[in-house]
């Protein structure tokens, strides 16, 4: 028998590889033939903030405080005039606003009430003394008067006192559209018959004169107007009923019928005020609400738009402070701080035009800022006053850098 087997087909005999570059693969890497090493391990811990202010690593030198930021050569009224007229900044041509959101800053703007913190007036005056006696004669004179703002919540601390030129407040009354001039000129004649108070008693109005200017916003009462049960069931002059007794009305009745909501008597059936049910309920409300108003002792004097005023001034307060706690020692130069109100926006010089034609970035548009977005225009300086009468922030002299800010 023959046999085929040769060496050739033999496990022990292998035939060495070509190590010549013409056989090697097109596609293999020129850097195949070098030494491959392992990759460096990185640490995976979060490396240390570089800060921002590469100027602030230490504490600003402190040369002496800032009393004022104004002139003692300027009156109270010429203050609150300058206040008024300051707070916002001018719209920019080219904001990146559109002109649906230029319309909504400028009535926003224009819907504001007159009101100035008297804290704002004390950071620009220089004598605290001088300036409280001024107010003081003002308001005795009956060309300014003080306005109460209370904190907006349970517990919340107020804003502060508000000063209100009379002729300012006088201009809104009569102003408003949605009050007739008897009202007006009522109105006008309780302001100028008692220029010093903060409230009217209730003899002073009649109930439904009274209703209409809570209703456009020159009264709020003094006490509650409403109670917890007024939520869940109508007012009446008998007793309000029970909630147990309310939700249990239609628990006999088919889904989908009257009586599945208790019927025309409904809250009359279970406990409730006096009336006749449904078909009186419109005129029963009515009394309702006059009656929660003459619950108050007295009316506290106030302005329409006041809540947005006050919301604008407290959410501006704490954005300065977040832009001031950023830096360490939260202290930080004015004009660095000014940037950082701005929002880094594009400058308006010929230079930064040059940039922006050739694409290269030249900061951020002013509508795309929380300044635009949020607080609709306005200004540092202003901001900066009223935190400083509200003490939440001292100004000192550097001596290198110009004026500082330090959080109290």
């Amino acid at each position: 028998m023959p046999l085929n087997f040769s060496a050739a087909h033999s496990s022990r005999i292998t035939k060495p590889k070509s190590k010549l570059p013409s056989l090697r693969p097109a596609t293999s890497s020129p850097f195949a033939d070098h030494p491959r090493r392992k990759p460096i391990e990185r640490s995976k811990t979060k490396p240390e903030e570089v800060p921002t202010d590469g100027l602030l690593q230490e504490r600003l030198p402190d040369t002496g405080l800032v009393p004022a930021l104004g002139s003692d050569r300027r009156g109270v009224i010429e203050t609150v005039r300058h206040i008024l007229e300051s707070m916002f900044d001018e719209v920019p041509e080219r904001g990146g606003m559109n002109s649906v959101r230029i319309a909504e800053v400028l009535n926003f703007r224009k819907s504001l009430p007159p009101i100035v913190q008297a804290v704002h007036v004390h950071a620009l005056t220089g004598s605290p003394t001088t300036t409280e006696r001024g107010i003081a004669k003002l308001v005795t004179a009956g060309s300014l008067r003080k306005l109460v703002v209370p904190g907006r919540s349970a517990g919340g601390s107020a804003v502060g006192d508000g000063l209100v030129l009379v002729d300012d407040w006088k201009q809104a009354v009569r102003g408003e559209p949605g009050l007739n001039e008897a009202i007006k000129e009522n109105l006008v004649q309780i302001l100028n018959r008692h220029p010093t108070a903060i409230s009217l008693p209730q003899s002073e109005l009649a109930t439904a004169d009274a209703a209409k200017l809570m209703h456009a916003g020159f009264l709020t009462s003094s006490t509650p107007s409403w109670r917890s049960t007024d939520l869940f069931s109508r007012p009446g002059e008998a007793s309000l009923g029970t909630l147990g007794s309310i939700s249990t009305i239609g628990s006999k009745a088919a889904s989908g019928t009257l009586d599945a909501v208790g019927g025309e008597d409904a809250i009359h059936g279970a406990g409730g005020g006096g009336g006749g049910g449904l078909r009186d309920y419109n005129r029963s409300a009515k009394e309702g609400e006059q009656r929660s108003f003459s619950r108050g002792e007295e009316y506290l004097l106030s302005l329409p738009s006041t809540g947005p005023y006050l919301r604008l001034v407290t959410s501006a307060r704490a954005h300065l402070m977040t832009l001031l706690s950023k830096s360490r020692y939260r202290e930080a130069p004015v004009n660095l701080l000014r940037e950082r109100w701005d929002g880094g926006i594009a400058g308006d010089d010929q230079a930064s035009r040059r940039r922006k034609a050739r694409g290269e970035f030249a900061g951020v548009l002013p509508g795309r800022t929380r300044k635009w977005k949020q607080f609709y225009g306005l200004r540092f300086d202003w901001v900066l006053e009223e935190c400083l009468g509200a003490g939440l922030i001292e100004i000192f002299e550097t001596g290198i850098v110009g004026r500082g800010v330090r959080a109290t």
